[in-house]
């Protein structure tokens, strides 16, 4: 965690150095100077594409592992299976609770054009067409890739989505020895996938560096303005998710307000600082047990499940990222192509649990980002500045994680007292 932490200070000091110089390059550097900057940029794409190589395989690797989870937690109990219900519903509210809340802030709010301009330019990709919205029958027929490969050579990420989810739910059909070892080989492709991600992240200061010289150079400091305007609307989202499952809490999980203020008070805390659900858990089980008098047995057995496969904002704060970039690229997205970025929201969200920061926010932002079309090329540099929104994004889990665990136990019968050893005549 604190190689974490010490990685994003350096990428927002990597960040800030290359906006810096190349924005003093346009101005002081002369006719050479873009042609120096675009040689040391051409390594900064050369980072970016050794991210997006891990992407697909990744992503199905991680989907298959967090499926057959989930469905196998789901078999353990009626309690368990409660718990992942309401996962799944209060993923579905975060993913629809986003598309809504950020197009509407962005309406009232818009990124301007003159920066959105300049930030597209500083890309290394080329201006962005709209992309074909699919009619509704051909969207329906696209959702079960006819061949999976080809749908991954092309990007076409949703219904490799598809086959990943029933992939990993027929592995946990399978005879237990043959359905363990498949589970193995793909936890093992997912692990594989994440030391090169590590790899690569080492290299993220100079990379963003790198890429951050060419935005400088031609979008200039007025960049600065887009990330800070980027960083209210993710940071606003993750809130709103975190006010949401506080509302749960009271009106489903019928907490008196003081009550839960005061229970969740220290784990929040926790979570600020640490930006880690995993970190909170032993803090959150004590405060759900202790203070909002949930049974040793809800308690001990929601709480790690939802740490393992819930995250409560990541549908709404990687929406909100790729609503953003289609933003800044001046796309509108039709009421399809939304679905299905909902819906791949929904799976990575899953699938993405337990995978560090940085590489957590490229798998789950990317996949979302081709759903609707978008290009990937500004993702590193909001990978940069992600530090913050990732603080909301954590309090917002850790919010959700208790208030599930207090909406579940609402309906349990309490736990029967000890009952004396009996005497020995």
């Amino acid at each position: 965690m604190s190689f974490l932490r010490s990685l994003s200070v350096q990428v927002l000091i990597g960040l800030a150095l290359g906006l810096a110089v190349g924005a003093v390059a346009a101005a002081y550097g002369g006719p050479g100077a873009p042609r120096i900057i675009e040689g040391v940029e051409a390594l900064g794409g050369l980072w970016l594409n050794a991210l997006r190589m891990t992407v697909v395989p990744l992503i199905f690797a991680v989907l298959v592992s967090g499926i057959a989870q989930v469905s196998d937690a789901a078999a353990t109990g009626r309690l368990a299976m409660r718990a992942v219900l309401w996962f799944l519903a209060l993923l579905v509210v975060s993913g629809v609770t986003a598309v809504a809340f950020v197009n509407a802030l962005l309406t009232a709010w818009p990124v301007g054009e003159a920066a959105s301009a300049a930030l597209r330019a500083g890309a290394l990709a080329p201006e962005a067409g709209t992309p074909t919205a699919p009619d509704f029958v051909s969207w329906i027929k696209g959702l079960a890739p006819a061949n999976p490969i080809k749908a991954a050579a092309e990007d076409a990420i949703l219904p490799i989505v598809v086959f990943a989810v029933f992939t990993g739910f027929a592995l946990t059909r399978m005879p237990a020895e043959r359905g363990r070892i498949l589970l193995e080989v793909f936890n093992s492709l997912g692990e594989a996938m994440i030391v090169i991600v590590r790899w690569v992240l080492m290299a993220a200061p100079l990379g963003v560096f790198a890429l951050g010289l060419g935005v400088g150079l031609r979008a200039g400091v007025g960049a600065a303005g887009v990330l800070g305007h980027y960083i209210v609307t993710a940071s606003a989202t993750g809130l709103l998710i975190t006010l949401i499952a506080y509302g749960l809490a009271v009106t489903v999980g019928r907490m008196a307000p003081a009550r839960w203020a005061r229970a969740t008070a220290p784990v929040l805390a926790t979570a600020f600082a640490t930006q880690s659900s995993l970190a909170c858990l032993p803090a959150m089980i004590e405060r759900t047990r202790d203070d909002l008098g949930v049974s040793a047995r809800v308690a001990n057995l929601v709480l790690p499940l939802a740490v393992a496969v819930f995250r409560m904002t990541s549908p709404a704060v990687n929406l909100a990222v790729c609503i953003f970039v289609a933003q800044v690229y001046g796309l509108q997205p039709s009421g399809l192509q939304y679905l299905g970025a909902v819906l791949v929201a929904l799976a990575v969200s899953v699938g993405s649990v337990g995978l560090p920061g940085q590489v957590s926010f490229i798998v789950s932002v990317a996949p979302i980002c081709l759903a609707l079309g978008l290009p990937l090329d500004l993702l590193p540099i909001l990978l940069a500045v992600e530090v913050v929104p990732d603080i909301f994004r954590t309090l917002g889990n850790v919010t959700g994680d208790m208030a599930i665990a207090g909406i579940v136990a609402k309906d349990e019968p309490p736990e029967s007292p000890a009952q004396p050893a009996p005497s020995q005549a």
